[in-house]
């Protein structure tokens, strides 16, 4: 096992949990209660953004082969998704806690169904998931498990990780539409109710 498997691990517990939470939030049904996970999905992401930023940072403010160095080398296979989670990802999250905060005045106000498509967008969820998963060769290599596996099995773990991925945006993208659809008649009844309040 190596040294630096110790300064990863917290690394990717903080993106799996994170995936965790964005996964179930589309499945609240109170203003309130989606208010606060997203808040709590915000300050896990941050805190995942800001690992993963301090590692390459600790590494370069050392001299030599480091622990550090070589936990920042395991994080390049996250860095893209990491980089689409601090562009896309927490600007939505920061609008969705703001939305249901708008509507959470009281404990038991459902969370209507365009806010919860919104908590279901794949730009929410995905990249959260695939930044968590995107750990797991780093993982490994530093748990030394690799050499058991052979280099013949990175074709067959790529092919593996890359149909995973592909499966979880299109059940990102199949839930976002399911909610997306059930929206339209809020929004549909909404627009009646302004047209007849004109015409009063």
């Amino acid at each position: 096992m190596q040294s630096h498997l110790a300064l990863l691990l917290p690394v990717a517990a903080v993106w799996w949990f994170a995936g965790y939470l964005a996964d179930g939030l589309p499945r609240l049904t109170h203003a309130r209660g989606l208010r606060r996970h997203a808040g709590w999905l915000l300050a896990l992401t941050l805190a995942g953004l800001g690992l993963t930023v301090a590692l390459p940072i600790a590494g370069l403010a050392t001299a030599g082969a480091t622990m550090a160095d070589r936990a920042a080398g395991g994080l390049a296979l996250a860095a893209i998704p990491a980089l689409v989670v601090a562009v896309c990802t927490v600007r939505r999250l920061r609008r969705l806690r703001a939305g249901a905060g708008a509507l959470a005045v009281a404990a038991r106000t459902p969370a209507p169904h365009g806010l919860r498509a919104a908590a279901a967008h794949p730009l929410i969820g995905l990249p959260l998931q695939v930044t968590g998963l995107a750990l797991v060769p780093a993982l490994i290599t530093a748990s030394g498990a690799s050499q058991l596996l052979g280099p013949g099995a990175t074709g067959p773990a790529t092919t593996i990780a890359a149909l995973g991925v592909a499966a979880i945006g299109v059940r990102h993208a199949l839930r976002h539409n399911r909610l997306a659809e059930r929206a339209m008649p809020e929004r549909a009844t909404a627009s009646a109710h302004s047209a007849s309040a004109l015409h009063v």
